[in-house]
Parts: structure tokens; sequence; C-alpha cells
């Protein structure tokens, strides 16, 4: 797959060759050049506000107050170490979930995002996903990890918890939850009445 990004400025040459989320940034020429000399082998870049294409389709986009960009690594990564936000699209174009997290790593050679701390993820039906670590694959348009999860589904009229974790596509269409714990349960909608009224374990 070929990644295609769009640029509102550009932090530097180097960032500009490899970074897989692009930036526009507030930083004037000077201000960036003295951030990268910081710190040997390190670009660094704020206010970000990135878009993602593949195949000539946008499939996200974020938004971060500081990236991180490492050079001269055999595992090039780019860091957001003071929190993250990201929208999903759908093939049409359409945010179809987003998520944040307190910290994110992408990992090129991977095509993966790692994200940390207090990550929440949920689409446009109200599904939502916590959990302390999720890996998005930007192959597979994927979310998984072995982390204890909570998913609530549909505005929280059920709540499902997976002890060793979950993987599921990015829309929340397709998820696996590993090891239910007991205390997870789903409304059973009462005929009588027409309304979701009777909480359920789920098995």
């Amino acid at each position: 797959m070929i990644n295609r990004f769009l640029y509102k400025n550009i932090l530097t040459a180097a960032l500009a060759s490899g970074c897989f989320f692009m930036s526009a940034c507030e930083n004037d020429v000077n201000e960036v050049r003295a951030l990268g000399q910081k710190k040997t082998g390190v670009d660094e870049g704020r206010n970000i506000d990135s878009y993602l294409s593949m195949n000539g389709r946008m499939k996200a986009h974020l938004t971060a107050p500081l990236l991180l960009r490492y050079q001269g690594d055999s595992a090039s990564k780019a860091e957001f170490p003071n929190t993250l936000h990201v929208d999903f699209y759908n093939d049409s174009a359409k945010i179809e979930s987003k998520l944040r997290a307190d910290y994110g790593r992408y990992m090129e050679n991977e095509h993966k995002v790692f994200l940390r701390g207090n990550v929440i993820a949920f689409n446009v039906k109200g599904d939502t996903l916590y959990c302390p670590e999720l890996t998005w694959d930007q192959n597979t348009g994927k979310f998984f990890t072995d982390k204890r999860v909570v998913l609530s589904k549909g505005h929280r009229s059920s709540v499902f918890i997976g002890l060793h974790g979950m993987d599921c596509t990015q829309d929340f269409s397709t998820i696996n939850l590993y090891t239910m714990e007991p205390g997870s349960f789903f409304n059973i909608p009462d005929s009588t009445k027409g309304a979701d009224t009777t909480a359920k374990p789920a098995q």
C-alpha cells in the first residue's frame, strides 16, 4: 500500500520524508530548528493537525499537541506523548469512529499505532470501548489489545468486559472479546412493554 499525506506546513525535511502523520504546525522555521537541536536525532512539532490517506482514500485525521519524530533508527517511529485524538473514516469519507489516548506511538515499519493511557474509542452508534492499551493496525483497519477492556453497546444498554482483551473492526461491526467477565450483562427486550427492561448476565 502507498501512503499519501496531506501537509499544511512541513516541520523539517526529515520529518516530511518519512512521517506517518503529516503535520500542520504553528512553529516558525527557527523554532523548529531550535527544537530539533535539543535532542540528537529527534524532530519535534507542535499543534499537529494531520491526515492519512491510503490508495487515494482518506483513512484518518489526527490532532495532537506534540509530535516527536525519531531519526536514524532501523525501526522508525513517531510519538505523541501529550495526548492525541483520531477520527477514522469509512470508504465514503464519513467518520465511523473516534478515539483518544494519553500517549500514542506509530511504528512505521509495522504500520501500526500503539495507544496507551485512558484509551477511549467509540463509533457513531454510541458503542464505546475503554481500555488501558490499544493497537490499531493500519493494513487491516482493526483494533486489538490483550488488556482488560470494557465495551458498552448502544449507549450502555449492554456492557461487556473482556478479561484478556479483544479485537474488533474500527467501526465496531465485528467484536471478539477474550474471556468474558461474569459481571458483563446485556438487556433483553420485554415484548409486553416494547422496551429493553431486563438485565441478564452475558454467557
